[in-house]
């Protein structure tokens, strides 16, 4: 009995020190801020067990703690993005800290939780950040005693009801709802006298625009993006103190907007009408818009002629009038503009410029995109502070303009689907700390690829496919440490495969296509073939020779994992300020040459056809989790199909037509569910065709030339045949499958170990025996 007494009794002196150390801890973490009194740390700590929290560890989480530094109360929470995930509580003991001022739980995923009633709890907040929280349903009627809010963000959520939930909240001078489903009109309280910034952009906003609207007289900001308007637009003539203006696609086309509006905004920077009908008048001399406006944004409005009030906004920096019905020349000038900086004239009519080649070359323009018109003759020289040209899909002749050398941080060169002839100028090798994309595919140039790269270069995408080009690929391309994207296809470039280009740690895209490359695809004496990063290897149509090895694609790292790591949707860049820019690529898929854009960075294809490779299809194909398309058509591939193809399950396509195949279509490729084409014409193949949905679905064709095969699509039964049931594996199959199987154990094996190792390092570094670390679980660090 006493022996009972004595354990519990350092039981509980166990607790107590880990329960005193966790607070210990706490404070240290808030080291050089003022200390926090122990019940809120407790609150804190509540708070964070009630849900998974793998996105943050400790020092995260209590980062953005900050309490007062006289009664130690916590007054301000900011939570990193993708901390938490869970429901949050009407109960939470978050709501038990009632001197919060400032909360930021924005980013975090609460799973579809309703928005609590608990937060009318926290009547002294300030500022409340619950933005992209996955919040659904009604927001309480209690959020009106929030009575101190100044700032209220609720956007990127599922929310729903009426505007008037802010009614009573007269403090406010921010509100963003944005990107809800909120419904009905918008009749703002007279008590909104404070409210300075008001977006509604992305909701069910309909109706007209009451009188009372013109009555938020110190609003500087409003977004009414994708709403239904009809009606007069005129209470936002008297928002006198608007400085940014967003009316973006207002489904509004009954009603023309009449820039003359916009007249009184005398402090308007920004005004935005995208996507709506503007009045014919409107683009006149006669338009009154005010002459502070900066930024201009008129995509898709419609417009048959070049706004000439443009003359008079000698302000401006940024105009988009892009999309429009606009023919003819641009005017000269135009480009006297004195503070110009961001043009977009795509996808009108435009066909030249006015003035003499020297028009552009003494405009403060920066970037310039002249993408999709019908700009034809040479190519005017470029402005002088020019970070960003995109010309693509014009008419322009003659020889890139030498000019661009005189530039001083060009960071992107698009001049693609033109008729530019001449060789690509070397002087493109100057702006090794600044040029990120070179785009010269489908021209007419030709000599050969210049050395692009020297120590330090920056380049992430050179697409020079579809032209003359010939001789070597430059071994300088290996100081391209960043590249991501190489596209050398449809030229004359005569060369072995380039096997060093291996050492780029980034490349995800290698596009060969129809050029003289020659010898192995197989790294003869140089190890297994090992691009880290590479999704996309085209090369079809060369002179390629020999056989693959069955350990062929075993260390295809990024193809054989399900998630893209580096985070980008799209294969590209987005790191230049104000331009976006996506990479396309032509592929062979699904039995049809296309050109695809928007590559994503998740996507993976293979395709080796029209060489002469030969020997067996390896095995370790099926280690490709993420492939989409494979081509091996139009070789001399010999032996059977690998079975291990039936662990692609999101290969979408297959072509293996024009071979020398042997014995049965493997029945494991009825359970790939994506597989929209398959071919496997003309080779020496046998038995019967699996029946599942997405193989019978094909075309006879991709069936035909193999004397051996029977069933659907063909018309030859297999009933009173000799062919081999297609359950039956050779003895050949077997030992593939068993092949297959070691090379899937070789990676089990190498991940098994690691993780084994680094599980026991973790071990030793912490020194916790097992029993200390169940009882301190919920205050030991996680890794992200």
């Amino acid at each position: 009995m006493m022996a009972m007494s004595c354990l519990r009794l350092h039981f509980l002196f166990v607790l107590c020190c880990v329960f005193a150390s966790s607070i210990l801890m706490v404070n240290a973490l808030v080291i050089g801020r003022p200390a926090c009194r122990p019940d809120q740390i407790r609150a804190l700590v509540q708070f964070k067990n009630e849900f998974e929290s793998r996105g943050c560890n400790n020092s995260d989480y209590f980062h953005g703690v900050m309490c007062d530094n006289t009664t130690g109360v916590v007054t301000k929470l900011k939570l990193p993005s993708g901390c938490l995930t869970g429901i949050l509580k009407p109960n939470s003991s978050l709501f038990d800290l009632h001197h919060l001022r400032r909360l930021d739980l924005s980013g975090n995923n609460f799973t579809s939780s309703a928005l609590p009633s608990g937060f009318s709890n926290l009547s002294r907040l300030e500022v409340l950040y619950l933005s992209s929280n996955g919040f659904i349903g009604q927001v309480p009627s209690s959020f009106s005693n929030l009575s101190q809010l100044s700032y209220l963000d609720l956007s990127n959520n599922e929310l729903t009801g009426s505007f008037d939930l802010v009614r009573n909240l007269s403090k406010l001078s921010f509100l963003d709802l944005s990107s809800n489903h909120f419904s009905g009109t918008l009749n703002p309280s007279s008590s909104l006298f404070e409210l300075e910034f008001l977006s509604l952009s992305n909701n069910g906003l309909h109706g007209q625009l009451p009188s009372s609207f013109g009555n938020l007289s110190r609003l500087k900001l409003l977004n009414l993006q994708h709403s239904e308007l009809t009606g007069t637009l005129e209470p936002i003539s008297k928002l006198i103190n608007l400085q940014q203006l967003d009316l973006s696609f207002l489904n509004y086309i009954n009603y023309p907007i009449d820039l003359n509006l916009f007249s009184s905004l005398r402090s308007l920077l920004l005004l935005d009408l995208s996507g709506n009908s503007v009045s014919p008048t409107s683009s006149s001399l006669n338009s009154d818009l005010p002459l502070s406006l900066e930024v201009l944004f008129f995509p898709s409005c419609g417009i048959s002629q070049f706004p000439s009030f443009l003359k008079g906004l000698h302000n401006l920096e940024r105009i988009d009038i892009s999309h429009n019905k606009i023919k003819g020349k641009v005017p000269e000038w135009f480009w006297n503009l004195p503070r110009l900086s961001i043009v977009s004239l795509v996808n009108n009519s435009f066909t030249g410029f006015e003035g003499s080649g020297d028009v552009l070359q003494n405009s403060p323009v920066k970037i310039l995109d002249l993408a999709l018109n019908h700009f034809k003759g040479p190519f005017p020289n470029p402005p002088h502070s020019l970070t960003v040209l995109s010309a693509w899909n014009n008419s322009f002749t003659g020889s890139i303009p030498l000019a661009i050398c005189n530039q001083t941080m060009l960071a992107l060169l698009d001049l693609s689907y033109n008729n530019f002839t001449g060789s690509i100028p070397p002087c493109l090798s100057n702006f090794q700390t600044s040029l990120i994309v070179v785009n010269l595919r489908k021209n007419n140039l030709e000599g050969s690829l210049p050395d692009m790269c020297y120590d330090g270069a920056l380049l992430r995408t050179l697409d020079v496919g579809f032209n003359q080009l010939s001789g070597k690929l430059p071994r300088s391309l290996l100081n391209c440490t960043s590249l991501k994207f190489l596209s050398v296809d449809n030229n004359k470039i005569k060369d072995t495969f380039p096997f060093w280009l291996k050492a780029l740690p980034y490349l995800q895209a290698l596009t060969l296509r129809s050029n003289r490359f020659y010898g192995p695809l197989s790294p003869s004496g140089q190890g297994l073939f090992a691009f880290p990063e590479l999704r996309i290897l085209e090369v079809s149509y060369n002179n390629f020779t020999g056989s693959l090895p069955p350990n062929y694609f075993v260390n295809w790292k990024a193809s054989s994992l399900q998630m893209n790591e580096d985070g980008d949707l799209y294969m590209g860049d987005n790191s230049i300020p104000d331009y976006n820019y996506e990479d396309t690529i032509d592929l062979q898929y699904k039995g049809l040459f296309m050109e695809q854009g928007k590559v994503l960075t998740s996507y993976a294809t293979i395709d080796f056809s029209g060489n002469r490779l030969e020997g067996q299809i390896p095995e370790s194909i099926g280690l490709l989790k993420t492939l989409i398309a494979l081509n091996l058509s139009n070789n001399a591939f010999t032996g059977h199909i690998p079975l291990s193809l039936s662990n692609v399950s999101e290969l979408e396509s297959l072509d293996l037509s024009g071979n020398q195949l042997s014995g049965t279509i493997p029945k494991g490729l009825e359970r790939l569910s994506y597989l929209a084409y398959i071919s496997v014409a003309r080779n020496q193949l046998k038995g019967e065709i699996p029946q599942g949905t997405q193989i019978t679905g094909q075309a006879k064709s991709s069936f035909e030339g193999n004397s051996g095969l029977c069933g659907l699509p063909l018309e030859q039964s297999c009933f009173g045949t000799n062919a081999p049931p297609i359950q039956q594996q050779p003895e050949q199959e077997k030992e593939e499958e068993e092949e297959v199987l070691n090379w899937k154990a070789v990676v089990i094996g190498y991940v098994t170990g690691m993780l084994l190792g680094l599980s026991i390092a973790q071990v030793i570094a912490s020194y916790k025996p097992e029993w200390l670390v169940k009882i301190t679980g919920p205050y030991k660090c996680r890794t992200r």
